[in-house]
């Protein structure tokens, strides 16, 4: 991973999913340490987790119900549980992703 993470969250687990990640493990939720070269496109698909992420390196295009929304380094996003979502990741990006079960 290419990710600029401090080498205590490098010591996590790694998620085994669609994208690169460190995955922390919280009781209610999971919290994901995620990296996505430029270019990486991960189509639409739901979770079973209400999800709340925060860009810290790079941008995020985020496409649900039909509308695409760009969050730069230090916005927050929502994506409810079971919602239809697609991302996009045209730069090099790095985020923290809190998948909280409902």
């Amino acid at each position: 991973m290419s990710g600029k993470y401090p080498n205590r969250i490098k010591q996590l687990p790694l998620y085994d999913g669609r994208f690169d990640a460190y995955k922390l493990t919280a009781e209610g939720a999971d919290v994901l340490f995620a990296s996505y070269p430029a270019g990486t496109s991960i189509p639409e698909h739901t979770h079973d987790t209400d999800n709340h992420g925060v860009i810290t390196r790079g941008e995020l295009l985020l496409t649900m119900n039909g509308k695409t929304e760009r969050y730069g380094v230090g916005s927050w996003y929502h994506v409810p549980a079971h919602t239809p979502h697609a991302a996009d990741f045209e730069v090099a990006t790095d985020e923290v992703e809190f998948w909280f079960k409902v």
